[in-house]
Parts: C-alpha cells; sequence; structure tokens
C-alpha cells in the first residue's frame, strides 16, 4: 500500500491484524478522516503586516505613496478576513544604506477599514519627509489587534462614510469571487517609469 486511499479501502480488521489492535484502528480511521482529537482554537495574532520592495531606488513620493495605498488596501482586506481590527497603525521604510525608519501612530478606535487606515498611514508618510531619501521598500504593520466583534459601531449620519463603506463591502465580495487583484483603487496602478 502506498497511498491512503488504498488503505481506507482495506477493511478495518485487516489493518488491525498487519499492524497491532489500536495501532491498526488509529491508522484505518485517520485513513477513513477519523480523528478524535479535540481540536483547540489557536488565538489569532496580535499584529498583521504587508511589504512592498520597490524594483529600484525611489525618490519619487508618487509611486511611494501609490504603493503604500496598495498596501493599506491589502492589509485592510488580510484584516477582515481575519475578523480582526487594528488599534495602530506602523510604517517602516528601508533605506538605500540599510538603514530603517518605523513610526507608530494609534487609531481613534480601532478598525479595518481602507478609510481608517489610510489616513494614520498617509500623515505617517507625509511627517517623515521623502526629501532625498532614496527608498527600497515599506511595510505597513496593523497592531494591537482585537476581534473585529470587539469594536463598538457608532452610528453615523456621514452619508459619504456610509457609501465607501459600502463600496468596500461589495470591494470584498468581488475579490472573494474573482481573486484579490480584481478590483483596488485606480492609484495603485500607476506606473512610474
Amino acid at each position: 500500500m502506498h497511498c491512503v486511499g488504498l488503505l481506507a479501502a482495506i477493511p478495518s480488521a485487516s489493518v488491525q491484524r498487519l499492524l497491532g489492535g489500536r495501532a491498526g484502528r488509529q491508522v484505518a480511521d485517520r485513513a477513513r478522516g477519523i480523528d478524535p482529537r479535540p481540536v483547540t482554537p489557536r488565538a489569532l495574532p496580535a499584529s498583521a503586516s504587508v511589504s512592498r520592495t520597490f524594483p529600484r531606488h525611489t525618490l519619487d513620493g508618487v509611486a511611494v505613496r501609490a504603493a503604500l495605498l496598495d498596501l493599506v488596501v491589502t492589509l485592510a482586506l488580510q484584516l477582515r478576513g481575519r475578523g480582526q481590527a487594528a488599534r495602530g497603525v506602523t510604517l517602516a521604510r528601508r533605506f538605500a544604506g540599510g538603514t530603517t525608519w518605523e513610526k507608530t501612530r494609534r487609531l481613534r478606535e480601532a478598525s479595518a477599514h481602507d478609510d481608517d487606515l489610510r489616513t494614520p498611514a498617509y500623515r505617517l508618510i507625509d511627517a517623515a519627509g521623502l526629501q532625498r531619501g532614496r527608498l527600497t521598500g515599506i511595510t505597513l504593520k496593523g497592531g494591537d489587534l482585537v476581534a473585529a466583534d470587539q469594536v463598538a459601531e457608532q452610528i453615523s449620519f456621514d452619508g459619504t462614510r456610509e457609501a465607501r463603506l459600502v463600496a468596500e463591502e461589495v470591494g470584498d465580495r468581488i475579490r472573494a469571487k474573482f481573486g484579490p487583484g480584481a478590483i483596488r483603487p485606480a492609484t495603485t496602478l500607476l506606473r512610474v517609469s
């Protein structure tokens, strides 16, 4: 026998005679997909991160901002998929000389929405100033994660925000059906030569 399918096809009594009572029963059950061990759910990690490496040293703030927006959308989608929300955002930049710069900003309330993560990420990149720093990559990290069902949802009369949240939900359904790259902000498609 060289595959599990053949083992599952053999009667349990025959497997027990070959391997012994307890071991034979266990192997026969596992071959048929029976595993009586209890499943213990693991806690989700306390942080999530996404990175982008630039193909060459980048000085262009527009290209960096477009890459950052793509990271925000990817991180938010990852958090919503895991049922978590971030209380803080950390931006790390890697420079051509090998040095790194990292800064964290706390959110007013935990969130996994694109807009709520984008605003502090943009503030971090703007505060850093890119004058002459040649970047080789950036990393965006959502930290101090909590379960999404523990986040209080504030009633809002802001029609623009509500429309964005509905569009975000529709975008998530499109990505689930057609793949993660099926829909994204147009700015992330920016190709600067």
